[in-house]
């Protein structure tokens, strides 16, 4: 009997909507630093180095938040327009202001555009995608003109009228998009939200926004679907709501327990809690880093790391990464052949991406952070915490960044890039996605641990 023939192998094409993506945000930072290299960005009226207009382009675009100048203090009131530009667009994706512009415009879209907007936004399916573009920019809308009006008692209080109501607009969509760019470096430089550590009121809403905003926009969709119905939201929603609950709760608890003993009991809770809040993705401080002792800080390396819920305005590796691997972790103690929660099984393919984008972003983090340490002569763990906030998309920072060399600039810009477009993107767009064959190599077993 003759051998039955296996399929040839016929190479796929690289993913067009990765290089869309990319190619999206890579002219965005561009367009973004030229213009913040004009006299008229400046508060002084003179030219931005192109270095520090590009990190600070990069930064915006990829909401991250880490400066090599002050926002409040160098920009004039157009470069800091540019830069809230920057991070509007960055936070909900090019790629749905592109649609959205597109279908105000009354033109069709296409295929193509709508399985670019599958892949940007972390969507199941392409049906129903343009309905989606037009939730997202609805919701986005509503979330940061509310926390906007919220601010301006606060804002224009302390700043007048005309002042206030744009720190308002300006603070509110900076923390929606978690991008953690502060314009309150006017009393102190590189002060972040250090001079509202105390008020309960503006820490509130400002962790309200960042939790609205780190919260996937199609777990957003589900909630609006199902309501309070919890049985019928899907898995992505469930994981990611309850991960991100416990992220939130457990690192409270151990930030009061172990940073802020000496404090009031009232800003002892409020401390642990937003800094919880803010390490993820976010970016703003209440409390001065510099005294975090090296537990907090590994602490808060590991949740930077893990950032926000795909689909959502945060970087980093996501929520349910972590919430995948920890129920794989599970399955394997327990003997289990396949991974489950919440009465589901989850596919091999997604244990598989989670498994790989853990080991690129420890691998990406611990090598520039041992690299920058070299080059700059400068303690490991306080490095640790710098890339583990670019990569994260934070913006945290123990005060390293503005003093650093320009190669050590550019790993930050890298690892920022990297953290907001999403390795797996970046390696879909850079190369070929394998073969198609039935054909399987033989197995063999190995020993693990």
């Amino acid at each position: 009997m003759a051998d039955k023939k296996t399929k040839p192998r016929r190479p796929r094409m690289v993913s067009a909507s990765s290089q869309i993506i990319i190619g999206g945000f890579l002219l965005l930072i561009l367009i973004g630093a030229g213009l913040l290299c004009l006299p008229a960005a400046s508060a002084e009226g003179t030219a931005t180095s192109f270095r520090d207009a590009l990190f600070t382009s990069v930064s915006a675009t990829c909401v991250t938040g880490l400066v090599t100048l002050d926002t409040a203090t160098h920009w004039s009131f157009f470069g800091q327009a540019v830069i809230l530009v920057l991070i509007q667009i960055g936070g909900m994706g090019v790629v749905t202001i592109a649609l959205a512009v597109v279908k105000l415009s009354g033109r069709k879209i296409g295929l193509r555009q709508r399985s670019t907007m599958q892949e940007s936004i972390s969507a199941p399916q392409v049906g129903g995608i343009v309905r989606m573009t037009g939730f997202i920019v609805r919701v986005s809308a509503v979330i940061e003109g509310t926390g906007a009006l919220l601010l301006c008692p606060v804002f224009i209080r302390d700043f007048g009228v005309g002042r206030g109501i744009w720190y308002s607009f300006f603070h509110s969509i900076s923390a929606f998009c978690n991008a953690g760019f502060d314009l309150l470096g006017v009393r102190t430089r590189f002060s972040s939200l250090l001079s509202y550590g105390e008020n309960v009121y503006v820490n509130v809403i400002v962790m309200l926004l960042i939790i609205l905003g780190g919260i996937s926009f199609m777990t957003w969709d589900d909630m609006r679907e199902n309501k309070f119905r919890l049985k019928k939201y899907s898995l992505q929603s469930k994981l990611i709501l309850l991960t991100s609950a416990v992220l939130i709760l457990v690192p409270a608890i151990v930030f009061f327990f172990a940073e802020y003993g000496g404090e009031p009991i009232g800003d002892r809770v409020l401390h642990s809690l937003f800094q919880s809040v803010t390490t993820r993705t976010a970016g703003f401080n209440t409390a001065d880093l510099s005294t975090l002792k090296d537990p907090g800080k590994m602490l808060m390396i590991a949740l930077m790391l893990i950032g926000g819920s795909p689909g959502s305005t945060a970087g980093g590796m996501k929520t349910t990464t972590i919430a995948v691997l920890f129920a794989a972790a599970v399955s394997v103690i327990r003997r289990r052949n396949d991974v489950e929660t919440f009465k589901r099984r989850i596919p091999e393919s997604a244990v598989r991406n989670a498994g790989a984008i853990l080991f690129i972003y420890l691998f990406l983090f611990s090598t520039s952070a041992a690299a920058i340490s070299l080059i700059e002569g400068l303690p490991l763990i306080d490095c640790l915490f710098e890339t583990g906030s670019a990569v994260g998309t934070v913006g945290l920072t123990l005060g390293l960044t503005p003093a650093l060399s320009t190669v050590s600039l550019a790993i930050l810009m890298a690892l920022m890039f990297l953290g907001r477009v999403g390795v797996l993107t970046l390696i879909y767009a850079a190369l070929p996605s394998g073969t198609d064959t039935d054909a399987r190599l033989p197995q063999e077993k190995i020993s693990i641990g």
